[in-house]
């Protein structure tokens, strides 16, 4: 039995738990007395722990040398869009019966609903340029399209951030984890950069 047989089963079992999780409580009635407000902010938290998971399987493989990890990038960001849509989907048939004047309002009225929307218009395209096909087709240009995915879990967690009023802690960590990935991938950029510059300077 190979590593993939043992290792993304279990992938896929942790990232269905939440939405288990949350249809169990529906089932049972255990959502609270806001089951809505309770979904909105499980889907929410899902979606931004699995993009950070995501963007963290790069350091992590290089740190540890387990290379293999790459191949379940892509599963996790999948699942990022899918809770991120859940989370969308949740607001806009929930909580506003998907009627536009009352969403305007909302936006206007609340920026960080716009910051949402933002976050998840930037994962659709990473979404919807996921399959292999789309790969061979875009080369390189796949792989700046697909940075993006820092800017929507900037957006997510600013979101989030300005979502909450109180108790900022579980926000502010999600920034904490996100500043860390984003420092650690420019300090690569500078480091390649320097390297370039000194066999430029060689030759």
């Amino acid at each position: 039995m190979t590593r993939n047989h043992v290792f993304k089963p279990i992938l896929w079992i942790a990232c269905l738990l939440p939405l288990a999780k949350l249809i169990f409580g529906s089932v049972a009635g255990t959502l609270g007395a806001n089951p809505v407000e309770r979904i909105t902010h499980q889907t929410g938290s899902t979606t931004l722990i699995l993009l950070l998971v995501g963007l963290a399987i790069t350091p992590v493989r290089k740190w540890t040398g387990m290379l293999w990890l790459i191949q379940y990038r892509r599963l996790v960001g999948l699942f990022a869009f899918f809770y991120g849509t859940l989370h969308l989907l949740t607001y806009l048939w929930l909580d506003q019966s998907f009627s536009i004047p009352a969403m305007a309002h909302d936006v206007a009225k609340r920026p960080f609903i716009f910051m949402g929307t933002l976050a998840w218009l930037l994962l659709l395209p990473l979404a919807l340029t996921s399959t292999k096909k789309a790969i061979r087709k875009l080369g390189k240009n796949w792989i700046r399209l697909h940075r993006l995915v820092y800017l929507a879990a900037a957006a997510g967690a600013i979101h989030f951030y300005w979502l909450v009023k109180r108790d900022k802690q579980e926000p502010l960590l999600y920034l904490a984890v996100l500043t860390a990935l984003l420092g650690w991938r420019i300090a690569v950029w500078v480091a390649k950069n320097q390297q370039r510059q000194k066999a430029i300077g060689a030759n």
